[in-house]
């Protein structure tokens, strides 16, 4: 008897197959899970709610890198370029709301975009949405490169509010305009708290994307159409360096695999999306969103790492 080998054993996991695998792990959460999957340059997409949007989160960064960088394309930022960044512009997150408190900020184009990717840092996306033109800036420039399915409305203070059902934040700074809700509104404190979601929120059609939106926007970088040689090495290379979402894409992959990815998460909602490399060098694009969920971080890091597993070993053993 001979062994079967790695080709077959892919050519008898079809794409509809891996559908039904994705189904399954989604069935661990109560929320609804979407999925596309499509090796670099391949023609296949597989995936799992086509076509449903979700909440983008912090997965919008991507989009928010790629404006700037197209800007410095044109020579009108540069990396280099020092930003100052104001106290009254200050979101809680990792990164500069923790560790630079006090006035008298400054960074680099180039330090807040790592800040961004990196760290996830909502300050300093906050500043580089300033300097991409806005959120419908953002939008026209994914529309630009034959993006549709996703759209970006807001900056990540404007998101929060809208994710913890804040419908007219004051005219304070994000911790002012935060503190005042919780003391008007106990239960809104109690939802941040526990991570309760709103439905309103999820179904929201701003900020969001269809899976399918999301992989072919991480195809269209990879290829170096959205961006120079220079600008998708950058994006790249600070997507690789990603220190969020251990236990996601990453969570059940070989140690040392390259992932460039991008997290998000907010309010019931856990995502994560990138591009993985495979042992041969290949690629493949993968998005993984999750909405609606009430069992927790645990169980949303388990269904995105294993639908990540999942199609690394269908694409590692040749899968189309």
């Amino acid at each position: 008897m001979f062994a079967a080998t790695p080709t077959s054993v892919a050519a008898a996991v079809t794409p509809s197959n891996l559908e039904a695998g994705f189904a399954r792990f989604a069935a661990q959460t109560d929320g609804q899970v979407g999925v596309a999957v499509q090796r670099v340059g391949g023609k296949t997409i597989a995936s799992l709610n086509r076509g449903t949007t979700f909440p983008m989160a912090s997965t919008f960064k991507i989009a928010v890198a790629g404006t700037i960088l197209s800007r410095i394309d044109k020579g009108e930022l540069t990396l280099d370029r020092m930003v100052t960044v104001s106290p009254a512009v200050i979101v809680a997150s990792e990164g500069i709301a923790e560790t630079l408190p006090h006035a008298g900020i400054a960074l680099s184009m180039h330090n807040l975009l790592e800040l961004m990717l990196t760290r996830s840092d909502n300050t300093a996306t906050d500043v580089l949405v300033a300097q991409a033109g806005g959120p419908a800036a953002v939008t026209a420039w994914l529309r630009g490169i034959g993006i549709t399915g996703q759209r970006v409305d807001a900056d990540t203070a404007r998101l929060i509010y809208r994710a913890l059902g804040l419908a007219k934040p004051g005219n304070g700074t994000f911790a002012e305009n935060i503190e005042a809700a919780f003391k008007a509104e106990p239960a809104m404190r109690e939802r941040d708290t526990k991570g309760i979601f709103l439905k309103s929120f999820n179904d929201d059609p701003r900020d969001s994307s269809t899976p399918e939106a999301m992989v072919a926007l991480l195809q269209v970088i990879r290829a170096g159409k959205a961006l120079s040689p220079a600008g998708t090495r950058t994006l790249i290379e600070v997507m690789e360096r990603c220190h969020t979402g251990e236990k996601r894409l990453k969570g059940q992959l070989p140690v040392g695999t390259v992932v460039a990815h991008k997290t998000g998460t907010l309010m019931g909602t856990a995502n994560d999306v990138g591009l993985v490399t495979l042992p041969d060098g290949d690629q493949f694009a993968i998005a993984v969103f999750i909405k609606g969920d009430s069992k927790g971080i645990d169980v949303e890091e388990r269904v995105i790492a294993n639908i990540s597993r999942l199609a690394y070993d269908y694409y590692s053993l040749g899968g189309e």
